[in-house]
C-alpha cells in the first residue's frame, strides 16, 4: 500500500475543500504549516485536534481530512495509489463524467475533483448567463478560484503555486467543461501563461507575479497572434527596440484571451530584425496593465465563447525596463516551441471533456423526449448514433489519457501533442453537430446547453495552431529522415 508526500498547500487545499469545509484556504495553509512544523499554540488548537504531526509525517499515512465544528478531525482511510486496475475506464462507467474512474487518477484526485465540481456548479454556473451578456466574467470569480486553490495547480509551491501534479490541473480543465461554462480563462492563465514565468522568469519576476496569479489577483494573458500572423509565429511584426537598458515596444495583437481583464501580458515581439531567420530574433516581454502606451482595444464579439473576454491589444512606444524581458533575449521562439505541446494538450483534453458532457446531455434528452408515442431513445437509428458517439469519445479519451501520462513524465513530443489537438477538436465539432441533430429544433435554441456547446466548439480547431498546421507538424515527422 503506497502513500504519497503531500505538499503543505495541497494538504491545506484538501482541508478546505472537502464537503462541509469551513475555513478559507489561506487560513488553512497558515495553520497546516504550523501544525506540520510541530508548533503548538492556542490558535492552532482552535482549528486542529491536539494531535501533533512532525514534518516527517507530511506523508499523512493515508489520513483523510475533514472539518467538523471548526476542528480538523483526522480519519484513517485506505490509500488507493496502487489500485488502478480496479478503477473503471469511462467506457464501462455509468456515465462518462463519473468520479472515481480512469487509471491515471488516484483517490486524492477524486477528492479534489469533488471540490472542483462543487465550485464550478455553485460559483460559476449560476452566473454564466449574465457573464455572457457582459462579455466577461467577474473579477470576484477569479479571486474565489484562487481561494479554492484552483489557479496555478501545477506550478510548484516553491514558486508560489499550489504544487499539485499535471493530473490535478487536468481535473480543473475537465470540470469546467462538464458544466459547459467556457467564460473563465483559468486554463490559459494557469497552464499556459504561468509556466512561462515559472520556467523562464527571473527570481524577481517569479516572486512578483506567481503568488498573485495563484491568488487570482493578477490575471494573465499571452499575446502571440497578430492581424497578419496567426499560426505562423515567424510572421510576427510587433517590434521591441533597445534604448539604453530599456526596450521600446510597438505593434498590435488580436484575439487575445483574457486580454481585456489582463493585469500582465506575455508579448511576443521581434528583437533582432537582422537574425538569420525570424526564429532567432524573437523575445518575450512582460507588459503590465497601466504602462504608458499599452492600450486595450474593444472586446471582440464572437459567435461563441460569449463570456470569455477576447480583445485587441495595442503597443505604442511602450517603454519597458530591462526586467520586463522574460528569459533570454532572442530565445523567445524556442520557449514558445517548448511550451506549445502543453497548450495543445490542454485544448485536446478540454475538447474530449466537452464531448463527454455533450454525450451525457444528449443521452438524457433523448430518454425524455417523446415522438410517435415513445421516447426518441427507443428509435434504433438514435441508439446506433449514441453508440457511435460513445465509442468515438471513449477512444479519444483513451488517447488523451495516454498523452497526459506522457506529459506528466516530460515525454510528450510536439507531433503527438499535435495529433491530440487536431483529433480531439475535430471530434468535438463532429459530436457537437450530431448532438444538436439529436435534439432537433430545440438544439438550435440558446437556452439549451447543447447550442452553447455547438458554437463554443467551433474555435477549437483554430486556436493553439490551426488543425491544418497540426497536420503539417505531424507530417514532418513522417517524411523527414531522422
Amino acid at each position: 500500500m503506497a502513500t504519497s508526500r503531500l505538499p503543505v498547500r495541497r494538504a491545506a487545499r484538501l482541508l478546505s475543500c472537502l464537503p462541509g469545509g469551513r475555513a478559507p484556504a489561506s487560513q488553512c495553509i497558515f495553520h497546516a504549516r504550523r501544525l506540520l512544523a510541530g508548533v503548538q499554540s492556542a490558535s492552532v488548537a482552535q482549528f486542529m485536534s491536539r494531535e501533533r504531526l512532525s514534518q516527517a509525517s507530511c506523508e499523512m499515512n493515508g489520513l483523510e481530512r475533514s472539518w467538523q465544528r471548526g476542528k480538523c478531525e483526522w480519519k484513517r482511510y485506505i490509500q488507493t495509489e496502487n489500485h488502478e486496475s480496479a478503477r473503471l475506464e469511462t467506457s464501462s462507467a455509468k456515465t462518462l463524467m463519473d468520479i472515481g474512474t480512469r487509471r491515471i487518477f488516484s483517490s486524492d484526485h477524486d477528492i479534489f475533483r469533488e471540490s472542483v465540481r462543487k465550485f464550478f456548479q455553485e460559483a460559476v454556473l449560476p452566473h454564466h448567463g449574465e457573464w455572457e451578456k457582459a462579455g466577461q466574467v467577474s473579477r470576484e470569480i477569479w479571486e474565489k478560484a484562487g481561494q479554492q486553490g484552483l489557479l496555478g495547480v501545477n506550478i510548484s509551491e516553491e514558486h508560489g503555486g499550489i504544487g499539485g501534479d499535471l493530473f490535478s490541473a487536468a481535473v480543473v480543465w475537465e470540470e469546467q467543461m462538464y458544466v459547459n461554462c467556457t467564460g473563465p480563462g483559468f486554463s490559459l492563465h494557469s497552464d499556459i501563461v504561468m509556466p512561462y514565468i515559472a520556467n523562464y522568469g527571473s527570481k524577481e519576476q517569479i516572486k512578483r507575479f506567481i503568488p498573485e496569479m495563484a491568488a487570482g489577483k493578477c490575471i494573465g494573458a499571452i499575446a502571440m497572434t497578430e492581424p497578419g500572423a496567426g499560426s505562423d509565429l515567424q510572421g510576427v511584426r510587433t517590434y521591441a527596440k533597445k534604448d539604453g537598458s530599456d526596450w521600446i515596444l510597438n505593434g498590435s495583437k488580436v484575439f487575445i484571451t483574457n486580454g481585456w481583464m489582463s493585469d500582465v501580458v506575455i508579448v511576443v515581439a521581434v528583437t533582432n530584425r537582422e537574425a538569420r531567420s525570424p526564429a532567432h530574433g524573437i523575445s518575450l516581454f512582460l507588459v503590465e496593465e497601466g504602462m504608458k502606451g499599452f492600450i486595450k482595444g474593444r472586446k471582440l464579439e464572437k459567435i461563441g465563447l460569449k463570456a470569455q473576454d477576447t480583445a485587441e491589444l495595442f503597443f505604442e512606444d511602450v517603454r519597458l525596463p530591462a526586467g520586463a524581458l522574460l528569459g533570454q533575449e532572442n530565445k523567445g521562439f524556442y520557449y514558445l516551441m517548448a511550451e506549445l505541446p502543453q497548450e495543445r494538450l490542454l485544448i485536446a483534453d478540454m475538447a474530449i471533456a466537452s464531448c463527454e458532457f455533450m454525450f451525457e446531455e444528449t443521452r438524457n434528452y433523448v430518454k425524455q423526449r417523446k415522438a410517435f408515442g415513445k421516447t426518441v431513445a427507443h428509435l434504433q437509428t438514435v441508439q446506433h448514433k449514441l453508440a457511435e458517439l460513445k465509442t468515438q469519445t471513449c477512444v479519444g479519451r483513451t488517447f488523451l489519457d495516454s498523452c497526459l501520462q506522457l506529459h506528466s513524465v516530460k515525454r510528450l513530443d510536439s507531433a503527438t501533442a499535435s495529433m491530440a489537438k487536431y483529433w480531439a477538436s475535430d471530434l468535438q465539432n463532429n459530436v457537437a453537430t450530431q448532438c444538436v441533430q439529436l435534439h432537433g429544433g430545440w438544439g438550435y435554441m440558446w437556452e439549451y446547453p447543447i447550442a452553447k456547446s455547438f458554437v463554443d466548439s467551433r474555435v477549437q480547431p483554430i486556436y493553439g495552431g490551426t488543425n491544418e498546421i497540426m497536420k503539417e507538424l505531424i507530417a514532418r515527422d513522417i517524411v523527414i529522415d531522422k
